[in-house]
């Protein structure tokens, strides 16, 4: 019970600093405003923090590779099944949103918050969502996906200079850490700073509020549930046909149960791996699939992106039913699971990366967090589990013979 109040910690004190900010803001009402300030100083640490870390944690993980082997057939069909998975989660999300959707009005009616005009992907957009002319427009957080492809250079760079870049990954490294102790640091006033905000959106919004978080939290955990049991079934029936499925559940216990229990994908990889020989996966598919797709494939976040993301279209009054609005929502989705994988509180990275790319100001953030916290375990479930459905799906198309286990 300890550990599970500890792995849990961090989202139980957001939570208590959400709820008592929704009791200050009924109980204050109008002077509830006077939070607000609190609330803008804690986003205005983050907006700052999360260029540095992105940068030193992305690049200074591409710097660390070592090697550079061919594993051929295995990493094209992970990359298919890895892509194909995130995008069937969420595209059901999208279907859901659609059979039930959100209201414009439940944020937008209060008229305080600015309106944002829709974007059409022209090519001039798309030129400058991936690059910038100057270099200095890297640090601003209106240009992260620009500046994620430039820390992708700086990273195969500082590899491909081997001995002489050794004191130049170093200081990548040490990047690294220093900006994740920074991001924790921040973090810890998370409950204070959303308690604040959150305080001065009841005000502003009302009782509504709530009710248009509990209609998207039901419609993402149903979703997730759904995803749960009848994809990674699907998944398994594709990988071994009945005996499949029987072979995934049989021994998908106890990661599932290690997985609500950590709060972490990570934490999952032994469960999944002991799980995946059992499963009939061999050891060379899941050697090598099951600690990647810890890291990167997560279905859970998939679903997770696509319900902030509708959350933060209905809070400005735009229409997330465009053909360019969706496509870009798939590739922010595919984008904020990777993002999500190497670094920590990579949720709270990927929201501020969609909120750049859909041009949305920072009052776009909280909301976003509030709902990826409430979603949190649920998605954890996904992330961690769907691993051995895809490995199987993996070791069946790249040619690998399942291992028969009594």
């Amino acid at each position: 019970m300890s550990n599970w109040i500890k792995n849990y910690s961090g989202m139980i004190w957001l939570i208590a600093g959400i709820i008592a900010g929704s009791v200050a803001g009924i109980v204050l009402g109008e002077r509830a405003e006077v939070l607000k300030p609190i609330g803008d100083i804690f986003l205005n640490l983050l907006f700052v923090a999360v260029i540095p870390l992105v940068f030193f944690a992305i690049s200074s993980a591409i710097a660390n590779l070592e090697g550079s082997q061919k594993l051929g057939r295995i990493m094209g069909v992970m990359s298919a099944v890895f892509l194909g998975t995130l995008i069937m989660a969420a595209l059901l999300s999208i279907i859901a949103l659609w059979l039930f959707p959100i209201g414009k009005t439940s944020f937008a009616a209060a008229g305080a918050v600015p309106a944002v005009t829709g974007k059409n992907l022209s090519g001039d957009q798309i030129t400058q969502l991936f690059t910038t002319s100057e270099f200095f427009n890297l640090l601003s957080r209106k240009n992260m996906l620009a500046m994620i492809i430039f820390a992708l250079l700086v990273g195969f760079g500082a590899r491909s200079a081997a001995e002489k870049g050794k004191p130049f990954v170093q200081f990548l490294n040490a990047g690294n850490e220093v900006f994740k102790q920074v991001f924790g640091i921040i973090m810890k006033a998370g409950p204070i700073g959303l308690g604040a905000y959150f305080a001065y959106q009841v005000a502003v919004f009302g009782p509504s509020l709530f009710g248009t978080y509990a209609h998207v939290l039901g419609i993402g955990y149903g979703v997730s549930l759904f995803y749960y049991a009848v994809f990674y079934s699907l998944y398994a029936f594709i990988a071994g046909g009945v005996k499949g499925i029987k072979r995934y559940w049989e021994n998908n216990i106890i990661p599932s149960a290690t997985a609500v229990g950590t709060c972490s994908s990570i934490a999952t990889i032994p469960a999944n791996l002991v799980a995946a020989k059992k499963m009939g996966i061999t050891d060379a598919i899941s050697g090598i699939t099951i600690p990647l797709l810890g890291t990167l494939h997560k279905d859970g976040s998939s679903i997770s992106s696509i319900l902030k993301m509708s959350v933060v279209f209905a809070m400005f009054g735009r229409g997330f039913d465009s053909a360019g609005v969706i496509v870009l929502a798939l590739g922010m989705t595919v984008l904020v699971s990777i993002v999500e994988g190497g670094i920590p509180n990579g949720g709270y990275i990927g929201e501020l990366l969609f909120i750049s790319a859909y041009g949305f100001p920072p009052e776009a953030l909280p909301p976003a967090i509030i709902i990826g916290t409430l979603i949190d375990p649920i998605a954890t479930l996904l992330n961690a589990t769907g691993d051995t459905a895809a490995a199987m799906v993996i070791n069946r198309f790249a040619g690998e013979k399942q291992v028969q286990h009594t």
